[in-house]
């Protein structure tokens, strides 16, 4: 009796992160922040100030070809989040639009899964 007990609450439990698991890994978001190349990315994150280094990124460095190459993603709140395929895309539409050579602040719209921003969105803020 107690074995079928304890049986019944293990997989009632595990049921249960389960589906927390999976609410958690598709999670929809907005952020704001500033778009930076993930080859840049990793020395951006290491300064002592993350956001003043992401805001004084350049757009050129950016765009160049191997820095395009490596991804994108935006730092929002001293985190950085890499894009999917089709944030790339559009960050990089963005970022050649934009007229800031430095410090542009954009919104991006997307869900959140296995560490990587699945992208709506991404819009220019003033």
């Amino acid at each position: 009796m107690h074995k079928k007990l304890f049986l019944s609450a293990a997989v009632s439990a595990l049921l249960l992160s389960l589906v927390a698991i999976g609410i958690a890994q598709d999670k929809s978001v907005a952020l704001t922040g500033v778009i930076v190349d993930k080859m840049c990315s990793a020395r951006v994150g290491k300064a002592a100030d993350v956001m003043a280094a992401a805001n004084g990124h350049k757009k050129g460095c950016a765009l160049s070809d191997g820095c395009q190459a490596s991804g994108f993603g935006v730092f929002s709140d001293g985190k950085f989040y890499e894009f999917d395929a089709k944030g790339n895309e559009l960050a990089k539409a963005k970022l050649t639009e934009s007229k800031k050579d430095t410090g542009a602040k954009f919104k991006v719209e997307g869900k959140l899964a296995e560490n990587k921003l699945a992208v709506t969105s991404i819009t220019e803020l003033e």
